[in-house]
């Protein structure tokens, strides 16, 4: 099988499979973030406790691209200190941006690394990264 194939795959699993779709019942922090360009549409609740993402949940309406980024994003920064998720979103920045980066911790990730030929299509991908990196400053 061939990368870009299995990186397919993942996308179309989160894509048809979103982990962490769904919405809190409390009084979660919300993000609503959208993409006129294209209509892709976020809302990003975290749960956010003593400097850490205890907890990240989406709903929203958009593209393979967004939604399976959207997916991965919530797995991959829950349980991480406001810094990790940070770090974690400036990596996947650069990722979306044509450079190497080595995500060991959350592989799937790397999925999403043939965005950057797109560029049209790096906004979807991103979506849901700048909803979290709005609702980490927001809470600090």
């Amino acid at each position: 099988m061939q990368l870009d194939d299995l990186y397919r795959r993942v996308i179309m699993d989160h894509y048809k499979n979103p982990r962490n779709r769904g919405k809190f019942d409390d009084d979660s922090l919300t993000v609503d973030l959208n993409n006129p360009t294209c209509g892709d549409r976020i809302s990003l609740q975290l749960k956010l406790e003593d400097g850490v993402v205890k907890d990240a949940r989406f709903t929203g309406e958009g593209c393979s691209i967004s939604m399976s980024s959207a997916s991965m994003m919530t797995e991959a920064v829950k349980g991480r200190t406001y810094a990790e998720a940070m770090d974690l979103a400036s990596r996947f920045s650069s990722l979306m941006q044509g450079e190497a980066v080595d995500f060991d911790e959350y592989e799937e990730l790397e999925a999403l690394s043939g965005v950057n030929k797109f560029p049209a299509r790096i906004k979807c991908a991103t979506l849901a990264w700048n909803a979290l990196k709005k609702g980490i400053h927001e809470e600090e």
